[in-house]
């Protein structure tokens, strides 16, 4: 990462190096071609891990919006707060009918129970059928195993620093999606 000074403690912009002006470019274009990689890097494992649901879906029998669903299931289970259908509904991006007749097909296979756990008799809890989960970790395993040993090849305060990164990455969509997308994207520019 560049401080914007040189070996000898110069300013990059010193005109009296020569160089400033075209130092300062050449920076700015290697900084643009890093950020698109990363973004290159962000979008392709994304699509990679799209693809993945896909498959679980196909491996499963599903539709892949039912597979993706599931998969909200499992994570939130695993992280210790399970969903309610409302929160499901949010992290599937559907309406709460459709969100209702998916859960029912979940259910129907097999695949789902709605539990009754909180005081508030009301509140429905999304768990995984005892027969799903094995299936999720057969499935998963060599994938969970294989970012875990990618992972271990970086120091714990690289890696803490990409989650603050991707922290920063996650907040700055999450505004976006609540302001200038919240009603499906920016004013288009007039004709």
């Amino acid at each position: 990462m560049t401080n914007g000074r040189g070996a000898d403690g110069s300013s990059a912009a010193d005109p009296a190096d020569g160089r400033g002006a075209a130092d300062e470019g050449a920076t700015a274009d290697r900084d643009a071609v890093r950020v698109d990689r990363v973004m290159d890097g962000l979008r392709a494992f994304g699509a990679n891990y799209t693809e993945f649901t896909r498959r679980f879906a196909a491996w499963l029998g599903l539709h892949s919006t039912d597979a993706a669903a599931l998969v909200e299931i499992l994570y939130a289970e695993d992280q210790g707060a399970p969903l309610s259908p409302a929160r499901l509904s949010e992290r599937v991006s559907l309406s709460s009918g459709a969100t209702a007749i998916l859960l029912k097909r979940l259910e129907q296979a097999g695949h789902i129970v709605r539990t009754r756990e909180s005081t508030d008799r009301r509140v429905v809890t999304l768990r995984s059928s005892p027969d799903i989960r094995p299936r999720a970790m057969a499935f998963f395993g060599p994938y969970s195993e294989r970012m875990a040993e990618a992972m271990a090849a970086y120091p714990p305060e690289e890696i803490e620093r990409f989650e603050q990164f991707l922290g920063t990455l996650r907040s700055t969509m999450d505004a976006l999606l609540a302001n200038e997308y919240e009603n499906g994207g920016p004013t288009p520019p007039a004709p």
